[in-house]
């Protein structure tokens, strides 16, 4: 396996062989939850970390506030354009971290582990008490704030993991991240035409799939948001904005699926949605964080964003 780098590293990529895509495996796992080999649920004592153009942080920011854990777990926000020594924390004042005094992302990874040699990815999760990485692991993030957090949440909140379900949520799940929410990825960092082809037939396969099965569902288990549905709206919300272009995956746009389009719509004016989706920040991010593909940093005009807001009539399916 190798390593592919760009000027600017927020595309740092390891590629396997036959050129595909392999993303990096997450080093810090450990659960949250009761138990000596779990995290311990405590109000104000972790540090969420993140940045706007990030599908995987993204999701977990939505579950967040979709919950009502906003005062239990505080967040930094990184700058969406990664440099060349990691996500920064430039849009703070002073330009670090204000609650962890850190600059860049690799400082607190480095502090916690001085051998550490991956890349410092978000989501990252710190325990301001120790100023430990405790947690990167984006595919079970958001379900240990579904259940291990379940004494913090709101009055109200949803139930977006409901145990009856969690068999089918976790299945549906697998396939969204190999077919869609990484497969955007595979398509984008392949380096042979026949790896990037088959990626591209098998998203486009996937979402052909998904076009059917929101025909007549309001959302992917019905008439409730789930997990599942905050992970399919990550992608959906970057495609034309940024994967359409940047990652070649231009067989259709998403505004080309009117069930899909109406399903990502419907999401976006749902509160936890949209008012977490910072579309400038996407298209910085991913415009201007590869100087391979955009050597003058030209940061596109469109699309427009007022078509979110447009009448998506989806409630009719419930």
């Amino acid at each position: 396996m190798t390593k592919v780098q760009s000027t600017a590293s927020e595309f740092t990529r390891e590629i396997g062989g036959g050129g595909n895509f392999i993303r990096q495996t997450n080093r810090f796992v450990t659960p949250f939850g009761d138990g000596p080999d779990k995290l311990p649920v405590e109000t104000g004592r972790y540090r969420l970390l993140w940045a706007p153009i990030c599908p995987w942080a993204h999701r977990a920011i939505i579950v967040r506030k979709l919950l009502g854990l906003e005062e239990a777990i505080s967040v930094g926000t990184a700058n969406p354009v990664r440099t060349e020594q990691g996500w920064e924390f430039s849009l703070d004042e002073g330009g670090v971290d204000p609650v962890l005094g850190i600059r860049y992302l690799p400082d607190i990874y480095k502090e916690t582990d001085p051998d550490y040699q991956g890349r410092a990815t978000v989501p990252t999760v710190v325990d301001i008490k120790t100023r430990k990485v405790v947690n990167n692991d984006y595919f079970r993030l958001t379900n240990d704030l579904e259940t291990a957090w379940s004494a913090l949440h709101k009055e109200g909140a949803p139930d977006l993991y409901p145990e009856k379900l969690r068999g089918e949520i976790d299945a549906l799940n697998d396939i969204l991240f190999h077919e869609v929410n990484n497969g955007v990825y595979k398509a984008g960092f392949a380096r042979t035409q026949e790896a990037y082809e088959q990626a591209y037939d098998t998203l486009f396969a996937r979402l052909d799939e998904l076009e059917k099965r929101l025909a007549s569902s309001r959302y992917l288990f019905g008439s409730f948001i789930t997990d599942s549905d905050v992970r399919l709206y990550v992608t959906l919300a970057r495609f034309d904005i940024a994967y359409y272009s940047v990652f070649r995956t231009n067989r259709n746009r998403l505004v080309d699926f009117p069930h899909l389009w109406g399903y990502a719509r419907d999401l976006y004016q749902t509160p936890g949605f949209g008012d977490t989706t910072d579309f400038e920040a996407i298209k910085r991010g991913y415009h201007l964080g590869d100087i391979s593909n955009n050597p003058y940093l030209l940061l596109p005009k469109g699309p427009d964003l007022s078509v979110w807001l447009t009448p998506h009539n989806r409630e009719q399916l419930a």
